[in-house]
């Protein structure tokens, strides 16, 4: 089920390639959605701002895991479309040994840290209870998150997007079964709602992997690719090492403005925890459409076809323009009946506070759009630190001026809605402009490691 980005219809090529990551990354979010839409209309409020918090703080410890993984997809990508299927192998044993270290540890200081974490993120009082129990739950769900994202993109990054997806939708359905089973039927309240999800994440890291070793054994490391070799090994950590410090940089931003969000009282806080979960449905198709064109520029890249990553950079803008235009008339015409999904019609207050986030940041989806396809181009180019740039700018602008405006008493909450456009935007600018005066005609093509040599 492999597919070559490198040949055929760019349009074409790309909306069959991601479409399926973008299914099966909406089916990925249906984890947590569930959890908030369950938790909010059966358990009440307080608990969903307990969720809400810990859904912020997940994403930012989970975001280091993806991003090496998705760094090291981009390596594997690059050594398919060069046809170097030696050199992939070896990259995807030294990747596998890199990763599993870095998770191990990621695992530990979860449970370590827990109680900082708590006071880090201001969870207002009533909620710190529900978050504990909630989060020692669902740290166990790391090392499910670790193996089914390694085993995941080296399927993408050779053009399978298609199996990951299905193994998610059984996941996801799991998920919401056992959501209604652990919290309705058991009354295990916000820690069953983490069980659903670890159980969850559980079968679809161990399908996933099944699927690798039983059906994908041309890609499977074999004996002689057993062996930690020094120059692969600095490629796929310099590569997946600067993903993951873009990733958590972008969610380390997010979870400062939780923290922001949560010190204006528990009613800002309920209606951010679900207007964070609307958002994600809305532009998650932008990212995951951004993380294919990454596979396909890393394809063309090893490939050595520079015309072609240029065709298919235009080709890409227009394709997500359109999209996130849709996206944003969707989300703003339909913000309050997308807010009743997740709070109960009598929490006034909860929802006309989320009306108000949804018709500023919604309306602005095109800029995040562009800031994604950015970031898988530069990831794609071997370029990763361009992406912890545009990342710095983009989060560092909104974290600034959510704590600068928020603090002007005429705008108050607002501006911390308001400054993520504004992030966005800037960022957008720079990116744009570096490609414009970076990128002549012959230098978008830079040597990859020669050998799987030490």
């Amino acid at each position: 089920m492999q597919r070559s980005l490198t040949e055929g219809g760019i349009a074409k090529s790309l909306i069959i390639f991601s479409l399926p990551m973008i299914l099966g990354n909406l089916l990925q979010h249906l984890y947590n959605v569930a959890d908030t839409l369950i938790v909010g209309q059966t358990i009440g409020t307080t608990a969903l701002s307990a969720v809400g918090s810990s859904y912020s703080l997940m994403t930012l410890l989970t975001s280091v895991i993806l991003g090496l993984c998705m760094g090291s997809g981009v390596v594997f990508a690059q050594f398919y479309g060069a046809k170097r299927e030696d050199d992939m192998k070896s990259s995807i044993f030294n990747a596998c040994i890199f990763i599993l270290l870095v998770s191990a540890v990621i695992n530990i200081l979860a449970f370590l840290l827990l109680d900082q974490f708590i006071i880090w993120l201001n969870i207002p009082e009533q909620a710190v209870e529900y978050t504990r129990e909630y989060l020692q739950v669902i740290f166990v769900g790391i090392t499910f998150v670790s193996a089914y994202n390694f085993f995941a993109c080296i399927l993408r990054s050779v053009g399978n997007t298609v199996v990951p997806l299905i193994f998610l939708a059984v996941s996801a359905i799991t998920n919401i079964v056992l959501d209604i089973v652990f919290i309705v039927s058991f009354h295990m309240g916000v820690a069953g709602a983490a069980w659903a999800t670890v159980i969850a994440q559980a079968l679809s890291a161990i399908c996933v992997a099944v699927y690798f070793f039983a059906k994908e054994k041309q890609l499977c490391p074999q004996r002689q690719h057993l062996h930690l070799s020094r120059r692969l090994l600095g490629f796929v950590i310099n590569n997946s090492t600067l993903t993951a410090i873009q990733q958590s940089i972008m969610n380390l931003g997010i979870l400062m403005v939780q923290g922001l969000v949560n010190s204006f009282g528990f009613s800002v806080s309920a209606a951010f925890a679900a207007v964070v979960k609307i958002d994600a449905f809305a532009y998650m198709p932008a990212q995951d459409f951004g993380n294919a064109f990454s596979t396909y520029i890393a394809q063309n890249y090893g490939a050595g076809k520079p015309d072609r990553i240029r065709k298919g950079i235009w080709t890409a803008a227009k394709l997500s323009t359109v999209f996130c235009a849709v996206a944003s008339i969707f989300v703003c015409l339909l913000a309050r009946p997308l807010m009743l999904l997740f709070v109960k019609p009598e929490e006034v207050e909860v929802i006309n506070i989320g009306i108000q986030y949804l018709h500023i940041e919604g309306a602005c989806y095109v800029g995040i759009g562009i800031l994604f396809l950015l970031y898988g181009l530069y990831r794609g180019l071997a370029r990763s630190s361009m992406s912890i740039v545009l990342t710095v700018i983009s989060l560092g602008s909104r974290v600034l001026l959510a704590y600068t405006l928020s603090a002007i008493p005429a705008v108050g909450m607002v501006g911390i809605w308001w400054s993520v456009p504004i992030g966005w935007a800037l960022a957008d600018i720079v990116g744009m402009l570096y490609y414009r005066l970076r990128f002549r005609k012959d230098s978008l093509l830079t040597a990859i490691p020669t050998s799987s040599k030490g």
